[in-house]
């Protein structure tokens, strides 16, 4: 089959809710994908983050097979020999005092939403039916129906109402805006849910002192911090957190800075390094035990192959010292990018980001095909990135690329660019 008939069955056969590259990928290694012709490409997205370890790292991938072979489904009806190490294992690796095993991450951002409200009327002591949660514009926190009722991007939103209420926006890094939010009522808002960096929004970095603030904030207020390192979180940043400022947490780096701990910490993705569906959430048991059996759950959460994989992904970031190489690769792409934006401020406006997670911003409108042509020309050259917001491209490579790799990658981006301003002469 060739890769236009692939494409040509998806169409015929899928729902069409997504805009892919027409690119059919057939094999994963490393900082490396392969299409059908095995043709190589530089893998510049890491399914948003979610591969931070690097296609089908073998570790992982033994873990997985091991597992799925032995036993791979029990459901939370019986205690299996995988859950209990996992949860151990996870808690002190994030130094929290309980997890709650889920999914995907949308299934994860639904189960921090419920336990906050519900810690809000049996803790807080909230009026029932009254609990307000505040989120930020341009927010993505995923797809489901509740999430995307404060979701302010009208694509994902329109005609799937009525929506669900008890939620106020507000705008993303504006400290100040929190604080007068928080001031409304304070007595019935029960958290703030908040994306360290908003990735789907172009990669969106506040400034350093926000995170701090909000975490102020809502213990001034009695309210609960809800973090989303769905995507910024397993070192992607150049922290094996976010919310752990410009270094790691929990002593897997080799500097130590001010945690900025949140009540709840959402995580997913690279979770399982791409491999399996695997999310969670963490808080103590002040927040945690307001859930009782009956009240939450999940046929797969917690299952056998999920903890295994989870373990194994998680300390392979350990052992490769994947977060210390984020961070000083990040700083290197930056710089190169920078000097593109210098030179070609016709076609670049300006580069941002932290660690590995970056975004160019396009000189042209959000409604342009600038940014997808761009795509089309780095895949060509052998490198896959995919647009946001019309105007931007998110990079955002595996983990695991070594600085020749990144400066390889670099020059194609370059060439791409250089080859684009040409066109507009």
């Amino acid at each position: 089959m060739t890769p236009q008939d692939y494409i040509a069955l998806e169409d015929r056969h899928g729902a069409h809710n997504y805009h892919p590259l027409p690119v059919v990928l057939a094999e994963g290694r490393g900082v490396y994908v392969y299409d059908v012709a095995g043709k190589q490409y530089f893998d510049f997205l890491s399914a948003y983050s979610a591969v931070n370890q690097g296609h089908c790292h073998p570790r992982i991938v033994t873990a997985l097979q091991q597992q799925a072979a032995k036993l791979a489904l029990t459901s939370r009806a019986f205690h299996n020999d995988q859950l209990g190490p996992y949860e151990q294992y996870l808690t002190d690796y994030f130094a929290f005092d309980k997890v709650l095993p889920m999914n995907t991450g949308a299934e994860a951002v639904e189960t921090a939403i419920k336990l906050c409200r519900k810690w809000g009327y049996e803790v807080k002591g909230i009026p029932t039916d009254r609990a307000r949660i505040i989120v930020c514009g341009q927010n993505f926190h995923g797809r489901t129906t509740t999430i995307i009722s404060f979701s302010s991007d009208p694509n994902a939103r329109g005609n799937f109402g009525p929506y669900t209420p008890g939620f106020e926006s507000i705008p993303y890094g504006d400290a100040a805006a929190l604080r007068q939010a928080l001031a409304n009522d304070p007595a019935t808002i029960a958290g703030v849910l908040v994306e360290p960096i908003q990735g789907e929004a172009g990669v969106f970095v506040p400034d350093d002192d926000y995170l701090p603030a909000v975490a102020a904030a809502c213990r001034e207020h009695s309210v609960l911090f809800i973090a989303d390192e769905i995507q910024t979180g397993i070192g992607r940043t150049g922290a094996l957190l976010r919310i752990c400022g410009d270094c790691s947490c929990a002593g897997h780096c080799e500097r130590q800075t001010t945690y900025t701990r949140p009540d709840i910490l959402i995580l997913g993705k690279a979770l399982s390094g791409g491999t399996y569906p695997v999310s969670a959430v963490l808080a103590d048991d002040a927040v945690m035990h307001v859930i009782r059996p009956g009240q939450h759950g999940s046929t797969f959460g917690g299952n056998p192959v999920a903890c295994a994989v989870a373990r194994e992904a998680l300390q392979v970031v350990i052992d490769e010292k994947l977060t210390q190489n984020a961070r000083r690769l990040g700083h290197l792409f930056r710089q190169r990018m920078q000097q593109l934006v210098e030179q070609y401020p016709e076609t670049l406006v300006l580069v941002r980001g932290k660690g590995l997670l970056n975004a160019l911003v396009i000189n042209d409108s959000e409604d342009s095909d600038t940014a997808w042509n761009l795509c089309l020309a780095l895949a060509d050259r052998g490198l896959l990135a995919k647009p946001t917001h019309g105007n931007i491209i998110r990079f955002a490579p595996p983990l695991v690329i070594s600085e020749a790799e990144l400066l390889e990658a670099c020059g194609i981006i370059a060439e791409a660019v250089r080859s684009r301003a040409l066109a507009e002469i």
